[in-house]
């Protein structure tokens, strides 16, 4: 037994741990052998979607942020050069066209001149000057406060004074895709104000430019920064409705709507308002032939085009993308060569190795 233990379990381990090396040699060397070149090339194949041109309905209402505001006051002018001779009205509240006060205007009078018929001897007769009394009136109804004094000297156009009419509008900010959306709108729109009544139609609907030259002053926006204001949105609410200035609100204005008519998804038109383009596919695997269309009105989601596409033809559902490709590529730029093979695009890799590699 002895013997066993000094000769014949030493030897088996010797032999164990030989054959536990050479096993690992082979594994190594097996692993390191790389597989053919043609392995590393990409296999995908990118397809574009098509999908057939429907009928369908198109409702263009956006629906924009927006507070409640306080109106400003409305300036009352004069009328007339003259005097302010007497204010009837200041500090109170009066309806609209009410006399707030006198602009009291004299125009000189050319003197009479009466001459002696024996003697030759002219007279002079001063004349009194013309008297013109004219009615500065209240624009609009609300609060009167008259900032000129009795008896001072003012010019036509000049500021004698301000209304505050009391009373609160809806306001918010437009984009410039929302802007194109509401070309035309009009009259009313549909507000509701957070943490308020029902909501309700607000009048005298206006579109104009964003206050404060907002759009100007934003220059080029940064990446993932929202879209900035070019526009803006305004109209009053009803004396009936109860609202503070601050609240919050969104107001929501449908301009047109058009039932059974040609639409197509947005992503499928270069293009958002009034003129696109479109890719029209003739059948399978032909390549998509560019058409331009007249655009009507969109949802944000899709557009109608109401001339250039028929229902039934087949498009591209997403506008192509321009690769760089399409005025050859730059040899030298083999890091565009690299991040297009990483990405997986075959045409522009197959443009390179046709131009720069043979």
């Amino acid at each position: 037994m002895g013997a066993v233990r000094q000769y014949v379990f030493p030897t088996a381990r010797i032999i164990i741990w030989a054959v536990i090396a050479a096993a690992l040699v082979v594994l190594a060397l097996k692993g390191a052998e790389l597989d053919p070149p043609d392995a590393l090339q990409p296999t995908g194949e990118i397809t574009e979607a098509v999908i057939p041109v429907e009928k369908g309905s198109v409702t263009n209402a956006v629906t924009v942020p927006a507070s409640v505001v306080t109106d400003p006051p409305v300036e009352i002018k004069a009328t007339a050069n003259g005097v302010i001779a007497e204010i009837q009205v200041d500090d109170a509240k009066v309806d609209k066209g009410t006399r707030v006060l006198w602009i009291k205007s004299e125009e000189p009078v050319e003197p009479v001149v009466e001459v002696d018929d024996e003697t030759g001897e002219e007279t002079v007769t001063e004349q009194e000057p013309k008297v013109t009394w004219t009615s500065a009136l209240a624009p609009v109804s609300g609060t009167v406060d008259v900032t000129t004094l009795k008896d001072q000297a003012v010019a036509v156009g000049e500021v004698i004074g301000t209304i505050s009419p009391g009373t609160l509008s809806v306001s918010g900010t437009l984009t410039a895709d929302q802007q194109y959306r509401l070309v035309g709108a009009k009259g009313s729109a549909q507000v509701t104000l957070k943490g308020g009544p029902a909501p309700f139609t607000c009048t005298g609907l206006t579109i104009g430019e964003a206050p404060g030259g907002a759009a100007a002053a934003g220059g080029e926006e940064a990446a993932g920064a929202p879209e900035a204001a070019t526009g803006a949105v305004h109209c009053s609410i009803p004396p009936k409705v109860t609202a503070f200035s601050g609240l919050g609100a969104e107001i929501e204005i449908t301009n047109g709507n058009a039932k059974d008519v040609v639409v197509v998804p947005v992503s499928a038109v270069l293009g958002t308002s009034q003129t696109g383009r479109v890719w029209t596919v003739k059948e399978e695997g032909a390549e998509p032939e560019p058409r331009d269309v007249t655009l009507g009105l969109t949802d944000g989601l899709q557009v109608e085009v109401t001339k250039g596409l028929k229902a039934g033809e087949q498009i591209l559902e997403f506008t192509p993308v321009d690769d760089g490709t399409e005025g050859g590529v730059d040899c030298e730029d083999m890091a565009a060569y690299d991040q297009a093979a990483m990405e997986g695009d075959m045409e522009t890799t197959q443009a390179f190795e046709e131009e720069c590699f043979g």
